[in-house]
């Protein structure tokens, strides 16, 4: 089968573990992204000899690992498109950062230079927020608990960083990133309306257990 981790399927979802730094979509480096492994793993798995749709319909960004939903069919596609633009799913994200950011709402307004691939806090920017919801400290770090209200670029990353308070081993916002480390931002929960049953659909996973998640395995 394909490398990507399915948590849930049915006929219309794929549910998956997204693995740190797999791209969510075919990009310029030619590396395997989602929507291929996704589409490889329905290929095989159903023996289809043709095409095999796969809708994209939310993104995590290369470094980040966690729960993404795929469609099966266009129409689920259309309908959970729908639900991410209108804020109907509760997003669900865990991180690690060295020192003592404040519970709350966080709210900037972010520009992306397409260039760079980089995003920034900047008055001409688009509105950004998040709420950190808990915080566990520990030596020095912290363990946060966030709830993504919007969908900007690298928006987690970035607001973070703004505070003085950047993800450990954010290779692109935090100077002190270690080579060879993955990015301490997790997608952790997802909750959505299912586009055809209309049921609640609630998916949470574990944290890691590598550095520096196992220094608050104890808790």
């Amino acid at each position: 089968m394909a490398s990507i981790e399915v948590i849930y399927e049915d006929n219309h979802l794929l549910v998956i573990n997204k693995a740190a730094g797999m791209p969510s979509q075919e990009d310029n480096t030619q590396d395997l992204d989602v929507i291929t492994a996704a589409k490889a793993y329905l290929k095989e798995k159903y023996q289809k000899p043709g095409n095999v749709f796969c809708g994209l319909v939310h993104r995590l960004d290369r470094p980040v690992s966690g729960l993404m939903v795929l469609a099966k069919t266009s129409k689920a596609a259309a309908r959970l498109q729908k639900q991410f633009v209108s804020k109907d799913v509760l997003k669900q994200y865990h991180c690690v950062v060295k020192g003592y950011p404040s519970v709350g709402l966080y709210e900037d307004t972010l520009l992306k230079d397409k260039k760079t691939n980089t995003t920034f806090v900047s008055k001409n920017g688009k509105l950004a927020q998040l709420n950190v919801v808990d915080v566990v400290f520990v030596d020095g770090y912290s363990l946060c608990t966030i709830q993504l209200l919007t969908g900007r670029s690298h928006q987690i990353r970035v607001q973070m960083a703004s505070r003085n308070l950047p993800i450990i081993n954010d290779h692109r916002y935090n100077k002190d990133a270690k080579v060879g480390h993955d990015i301490a931002l997790f997608a952790s929960r997802l909750s959505f309306t299912h586009p055809t049953t209309k049921q609640q659909c609630n998916f949470t996973l574990s944290l890691p257990t590598t550095y520096p998640w196992d220094l608050f395995s104890k808790l």
